[in-house]
């Protein structure tokens, strides 16, 4: 068996076989594996490093100089799925569906993007005049996972918005790609593309291991901040749009209720958990690819958050109220948007516009006007082969925005781009030269909607 394309289980067959695997199923119990190791005889050793391990940045009349050097091969894969947020899970649990290998790549030590880190609880933009959902498919059974466990969604309803436990969610996701066997590494930060010619190879991480890069097949960008479509050179734009962050405050149960009552932005919104509440920020409009008005925003943002409550507290009834927790994920909602095949238009949204090659159907806010079509092409970049965009980054104007930014509209593109990306392995062809019915069939066998 080739030790690339070993999967965990192959692995613990092998270590069982020698014997290796014995202390691995103890890591989380008692016994000999947690022992203190001073104690152990067979307590591992450090290993002498001598010198750097890799080399460093140099000083150079005055310019900081990168020197060339070989990266490290952490992987390969037939489709690299790089952010592990809504649309980024989604289209890799479609494409090792299709029978490809895949392999997820997430920044942080979750899954679930701004959905679970960013504390966005709430599922809006999949319910269309009439009360009827269109957003199926993969992120629909994620729902449907969560209304199995007790305090994972609310709302979850015909024609409502539903809302979600950010922590119900990370273990959902969790078991799904587990029981998929999917490749998936955190802590990685996709900071470069991988290029031959204008095909994308793959692409550079870092990560506690250093800088290394994973090959593949098709890469699908599903960052959010399009960060592997822009290294790549594909045509797209940068935008300023507004940003903030989300914060939970607990004990709303235990206030009285004849107690007066305070602002309503003070109290946000309800959550699947008892006295919990999730409160958004609007935030301004900043480039949220400036490190420096991200750091502004984040201090200026927390402090604001902390007087907000204690605002809330000194209001009679409501003393007992605490900060539960600020979202450790800034809420970021649009930077690079790629300008793809096609460009969605809101003039295509209200005048229902059809399109042969569609792949997803977006809804509305909140049920306000008709089911509007996502085609293939808004998927695609113009003049970079190999790499699909998936979730807020793909292609549209800037009237789009906050159709396409939306939790529900992140997990059918992502379903697209995953099923697209499988259907070109299969065919060993390029992703703009796939056969869009092959994909649609894939989509519709997958549960998805297409109108």
């Amino acid at each position: 068996m080739d030790p690339k394309r070993m999967t965990r289980r192959d692995w613990m067959r092998v270590l069982g076989a020698t014997g290796l695997a014995t202390g691995a199923g103890a890591l989380a119990g008692s016994g000999p594996a947690c022992a203190d190791p001073a104690q152990r005889k067979d307590a591992p050793r450090g290993v002498r490093v001598a010198g750097p391990d890799h080399p460093p940045a140099i000083l150079r009349d005055g310019k900081v100089i990168q020197p060339e050097r070989q990266l490290a091969l952490l992987h390969e894969t037939d489709v690299l799925v790089v952010g592990g947020g809504p649309a980024g899970v989604v289209a890799a649990l479609a494409a090792k569906r299709a029978g490809v290998r895949a392999t997820l790549v997430e920044r942080y030590g979750h899954l679930g993007g701004l959905w679970t880190g960013g504390l966005v609880l709430i599922v809006i933009g999949h319910i269309v005049t009439g009360k009827k959902q269109v957003c199926q498919g993969i992120g629909e059974e994620m729902m449907r996972r969560l209304e199995k466990l007790d305090r994972g969604i609310c709302n979850r309803q015909p024609g409502r918005n539903p809302t979600v436990d950010a922590e119900a969610l990370k273990y959902v996701m969790v078991e799904m790609v587990m029981e998929e066997e999917l490749d998936v590494f955190l802590h990685c930060w996709g900071v470069d593309a991988i290029m031959e010619g204008n095909t994308v190879r793959g692409a550079v991480f870092e990560s506690k291991s250093g800088r290394q890069a994973i090959l593949a097949k098709v890469v699908v960008d599903a960052s959010g901040d399009g960060d592997v479509f822009g290294a790549a050179g594909a045509d797209h734009e940068r935008r300023k749009y507004h940003a903030g962050l989300v914060h939970r405050i607990g004990n709303l149960d235990q206030v009285a209720k004849d107690a007066a009552k305070p602002e309503a932005r003070l109290l946000g919104s309800i959550t699947p958990v008892a006295g919990v509440r999730w409160v958004n920020m609007q935030g301004p409009d900043i480039d949220a690819l400036d490190v420096a008005e991200l750091t502004k925003l984040e201090l200026n943002a927390r402090r604001l958050i902390w007087r907000n409550v204690e605002k809330l507290r000194q209001t009679p009834g409501y003393e007992k109220v605490y900060l539960m927790e600020t979202a450790p994920q800034l809420g970021v909602r649009i930077t690079r948007v790629l300008n793809g095949l096609h460009w969605l238009k809101m003039s295509d949204v209200l005048g229902g516009v059809r399109f042969p090659d569609v792949v997803a159907v977006g809804g509305a806010w909140n049920g306000d006007h008709q089911e509007w079509q996502i085609p293939y092409g808004a998927l695609v970049p113009k003049n970079v082969d190999n790499l699909l965009a998936a979730g807020r980054c793909i292609s549209g104007e800037p009237l789009m925005s906050d159709l396409i930014r939306v939790i529900p509209n992140c997990f059918i593109t992502g379903h697209a781009a995953g099923a697209a990306a499988a259907v070109a392995v299969k065919d060993g062809c390029l992703v703009r030269d796939v056969e869009v019915p092959k994909v649609q069939k894939l989509l519709l066998q997958q549960e998805a909607y297409l109108g």
